[in-house]
């Protein structure tokens, strides 16, 4: 069996009195999709933070790619390989799809947006811009202002700035909040299209995506895990049960 991507070991953070993440330990291996799931509060994107480079752990360690990256800033995190989207959009609503993206790849790169102007005929950028919109369903919407895409578009744009960068793995968090169905299922289906070629932790409150699309599940409740495994085993977990899914839920999904 290969070496994990990513470690966690004994994670810890708090806010004054309150507890984010406890003694908190989890292992992401090379082509997984791992969700974390959990009820408001439990910690979940506290720990995407603390991954991502966002926060910076009180106790514990994280390794990824065989590098202690603990105290790395996130743009170092960045180069290894390490990709994170976010609960809510953060774009260029005044540019096109495709300048979006490409400033993304010239981010990744470490080039000055001073220069932007210049560069938007730059093959460089735009090349494997097109190819992260194609691979986030959106070929057809490049030219578009960003403004005129609809909500669940938004999250394809989002996801195709973090594979901008030719990531190794992606941190999502909530990629399907907002989300009709429609635009839940177009993203279960990119998702399930990207697993195998990336790895990928997946935080979400949508049980019927995670189930449909996860290798293994980590429960949080109150920063700590209380089960880990694959979807059988988490559905059939009566600690998961009782603190989260539900007796009605668990037999749903």
């Amino acid at each position: 069996m290969s070496e994990p991507l990513l470690t966690v070991d004994h994670l810890g953070k708090r806010f004054g009195g309150i507890v984010a993440t406890d003694d908190l330990s989890l292992s992401v291996a090379p082509g997984e999709l791992h969700a974390v799931i959990g009820p408001n509060g439990a910690g979940k994107t506290t720990l995407i933070a603390q991954l991502s480079g966002q926060l910076t752990p009180d106790t514990g360690r994280i390794h990824f790619a065989g590098s202690d990256i603990t105290t790395l800033p996130m743009y170092r995190r960045s180069a290894l390989g390490l990709a994170r989207s976010f609960q809510i959009t953060s774009l260029f609503l005044d540019l096109s799809v495709l300048d979006n993206v490409a400033l993304a790849v010239q981010a990744h790169a470490g080039h000055s947006f001073r220069f932007w102007r210049d560069a938007r005929s730059e093959p460089e950028l735009r090349d494997p811009a097109r190819a992260a919109l194609t691979r986030a369903g959106l070929r057809d919407r490049a030219e578009l202002p960003a403004s005129l895409l609809s909500h669940g578009e938004h999250r394809q744009l989002e996801l195709a700035m973090a594979l901008a960068g030719s990531p190794r793995m992606l941190l999502l968090d909530e990629p399907m909040a907002g989300l009709g169905p429609e635009e839940s299922a177009r993203m279960v289906e990119m998702l399930r299209a990207l697993k195998g070629e990336l790895t990928i932790l997946l935080v979400e409150h949508d049980m019927e995506a995670v189930f449909a699309l996860a290798d293994r599940i980590t429960v949080l409740v109150y920063g700590s895990a209380i089960a880990s495994g694959n979807p059988a085993e988490i559905r059939a977990n009566a600690a998961v049960r009782e603190a989260y899914l539900g007796e009605a839920e668990a037999t749903h999904v």
